[in-house]
């Protein structure tokens, strides 16, 4: 589980950089302001083994994306304090706006 929100709000700051990806979070936000933390933090688990990161592709393809995603969220670990641990990142899902531009993309193709 998260230990602190400080490693989880970097490893999202970067995540947000990569084009085609979202956190993965619950689809249903709470509607009160009681919630102390940013939400999409709960799509970050840290542990001193492994980091898993859940997200939601909402381009396609996706080994680029996912190569990007590697590559910034691995910096972000290698300077904090779970620089030793395996990254997971995990999609959990796909968003439809993926689809419909892949789709497109097949249609106008060579």
């Amino acid at each position: 589980m998260t230990t602190s929100p400080e490693p989880a709000e970097k490893l999202l700051a970067a995540l947000r950089g990569v084009r085609g990806l979202r956190p993965a979070t619950p689809a249903v936000k709470p509607s009160t302001s009681w919630v102390p933390w940013d939400w999409d933090t709960l799509a970050v688990d840290l542990r001193p083994d492994v980091v898993e990161v859940r997200v939601v592709a909402t381009s396609l393809p996706l080994p680029p994306l996912l190569a990007e995603a590697t590559a910034v969220l691995t910096e972000v670990l290698r300077h904090g304090p779970f620089a030793g641990a395996a990254l997971r990142i995990v999609v959990t899902d796909l968003d439809a706006s993926a689809l419909r531009s892949e789709t497109r993309a097949t249609r106008s193709g060579p």
